[in-house]
């Protein structure tokens, strides 16, 4: 194509293109793999006038037809001429998931920053955000100042494809093409992601390609090929990633995203339910191929097997569940569940996640039946491991969606906060993290009937197993997924922007001291732009100490070192308890950030304060220090 906007779409293999021929007419293509099917039509209703026409078999599966509409076409294709479906590559479902797909021109969108070629990964501070709980694209949009003042770099949306009803987490998606009408047309999504490249935010995606939801997932019923018939998953029968064309079917959306929407970067949810890493590394393989030598664009994983080898060759990083674990069992005493992995010697495996970055490398797991987890990680990289204190998992899988403001001491938490901030690791924060946030973030969903309620049934039973939910009365309290009011509870207050004043967030955060979060934060991670992320590149660790009480018993507190990739040591000393402890240790280099406020006054005394963090580099830094300061800015109130 020789227009310059056709370098901004994306040519799908199947679905609905639309065709422009040299006179200036356009018609739109269908191509659609039902081997299931013997009969095959498309339906359309384009600019008031019904139309069908029969789609021709093309071999193994496929059928194909040229239709007279274009872009704006509602259109489904009916089977043996009975059962009417939605498209399963459809570009945008305008009647939810259950009504006709419409044809999209993707060159209808102009792009205003043309020129966005991306972020380098080792600059990444990730923002995770759910875009329907902060009122939809246009509403996202207008926070991106608040973000990029903030210090964040990228902005990961939680999965975006077309889900049943209105409100969704975005893992029940069933149409992996189609953005979700209730957040705006495909042109919006483009405008923010357009509005982020404006103010240097790159714009990650989660994308979910390990199972569909439980409604309105019509494939079955015309390619029964594309699922497993020997193997089940809590979602249903597993998907074949044997088969050439559900393989290409994910490919081609992951190539979708990343070039017909521009996206910087895809976060794959959950890739230990595939069961297959030669399709991951073939996909990999795939959207690097396809990259200009100038862009930059970023895959990252969540996987429970801590498979290290693909992030050695394939993959930049992965979610490192080992760090938010381990910490979550330091800062709230935790050891149920999930937690019980981690519930031993919790110190010295926050060890091991800063000096070889997963705990689980091989070693049996006491919540996998003591089975082998993980693979050696040490010679990778810091960069390789995206750390966090909380993310949509890790507080919406709570029963009542709680934030660690209240299940911590503050103090404690600024500490964590800190290293997560300054760890050579690519830290990501959760929305209205930064305002010391108290409010929850619940599992939501929007079903109706008999769905509903098995839903509803089958997140309380899920806690039964919890010492804090056995008793029914209890258990009964949990919020309904299906309720409007659950996700109203998680959806912070969009009628202002975050940084008015005293608006909208110091709301949702109830009482406290939203101003000193958000400044804690800002400070910190002006401290990571400026000295740290330039020296990321070639980063590798040096160790970590654990140390001591006076009595020589083994405290909740650190020390981690890493050689930066222009040789200068970035050292840490962390403190996740109450007590102070003797701390002989003179790290050489600049104070570069510490909190609590004079902890440095305290260390030169030999001793290390209850619940601190101080940093410490080589080098020369005072070019940095001189227009900012780098001593700890005034935390929250205690009773934040």
């Amino acid at each position: 194509m020789s227009d310059h906007r056709s370098e901004l779409a994306y040519r799908l293999p199947f679905g609905a293109e639309v065709i422009r021929e040299p006179t200036g007419a356009t018609h739109t293509r269908f191509r659609l793999w039902a081997p299931a099917r013997s009969a095959v039509r498309v339906e359309w209703e384009y600019e008031g006038q019904p139309g069908v026409v029969d789609m021709s078999p093309a071999g193994q599966g496929w059928f194909e037809a040229h239709a007279p509409c274009g872009a704006g076409a509602r259109y489904r294709y009916r089977l043996d001429g009975e059962l009417a479906v939605p498209d399963p590559a459809s570009r945008f479902q305008p009647e939810d998931v259950h009504g006709p797909s419409e044809v999209v021109d993707p060159l209808a969108y102009r792009w205003l920053c043309e020129q966005w070629s991306g972020r380098a990964w080792e600059e990444m501070v990730v923002y995770e955000l759910h875009v329907g709980a902060l009122g939809g694209y246009a509403n996202v949009a207008r926070r991106l100042p608040h973000i990029a003042q903030l210090g964040a770099t990228a902005i990961e949306l939680m999965p975006l494809n077309d889900f049943p009803g209105h409100r969704n987490w975005g893992y029940d998606g069933v149409l992996p093409f189609a953005p979700d009408s209730a957040y705006g047309r495909p042109e919006d999504l483009k405008a923010l992601i357009d509005r982020a490249h404006e103010l240097g935010i790159a714009v990650l995606l989660d994308v979910v390609y390990n199972h569909f939801g439980p409604e309105g997932n019509y494939l079955s019923q015309y390619a029964r090929a594309f699922f497993r018939n020997d193997v089940v998953t809590p979602w249903g029968p597993a998907i074949d990633f044997r088969r050439r064309e559900v393989r290409g079917y994910f490919c081609e959306n992951a190539l979708y995203w990343l070039h017909e929407y521009r996206f910087d970067g895809l976060r794959l949810d959950a890739v230990h339910a595939i069961g297959d890493d030669g399709w991951l590394r073939e996909l990999a393989d795939r959207v690097h191929a396809s990259i200009a030598p100038q862009r930059q664009v970023h895959l990252v994983l969540e996987n429970e097997r801590n498979t290290a080898s693909l992030l050695q060759t394939h993959f930049d990083a992965q979610w490192n569940d080992d760090a938010h674990n381990t910490l979550h069992v330091l800062l709230t005493g935790e050891h149920e569940g999930y937690y019980r992995a981690y519930a031993d010697k919790p110190i010295a495996k926050l060890a091991r996640v800063l000096s070889e970055g997963f705990v689980y490398q091989g070693e049996p797991s006491p919540i996998h039946d003591g089975a082998a987890r993980g693979e050696p990680s040490a010679h990778l990289p810091p960069t390789a491991f995206v750390m966090f204190l909380q993310n949509h998992d890790q507080i919406g899988n709570r029963a009542f969606g709680e934030r660690l403001r209240t299940l911590c001491a503050p103090q404690a938490l600024l500490a964590a906060t800190a290293l997560l901030l300054l760890s050579p690791q690519i830290p990501l924060l959760f929305m209205e993290e930064e305002f010391g946030s108290t409010q929850p973030f619940l599992y939501f969903t929007d079903y109706g009937g008999e769905l509903a309620q098995a839903v509803r049934d089958g997140r309380r039973r899920e806690f039964a197993k919890f010492s804090a939910f056995s008793d029914p009365e209890r258990r009964a309290r949990i919020p309904d997924p299906n309720a409007a009011q659950t996700f109203a509870l998680s959806s912070p207050p969009t009628e202002e922007e975050p940084n008015n004043g005293a608006g909208a967030a110091s709301r949702a955060n109830g009482a406290g001291d939203r101003t000193g979060w958000l400044h804690f934060y800002r400070s910190a991670l002006a401290v990571r732009a400026k000295l740290i992320a330039p020296r990321l590149r070639g980063a590798r660790a040096l160790g970590a100490t654990l140390l001591r009480t006076a009595g020589g018993l083994d405290a909740n507190a650190l020390v981690a070192r890493w050689r930066l990739g222009d040789g200068e040591t970035l050292t840490i000393a962390l403190s996740l308890t109450a007590d102070t402890l003797p701390f002989d240790e003179q790290p050489e280099g600049m104070i570069i950030f510490e909190t609590p406020p004079r902890t440095r006054d305290i260390v030169d005394g030999k001793a290390l304060p209850g619940y601190a963090f101080v940093a410490w580099l080589t080098g020369d830094v005072n070019t940095f220090a001189l227009g900012h300061d780098v001593r700890a800015p005034t935390p929250p109130r205690s009773d934040a």
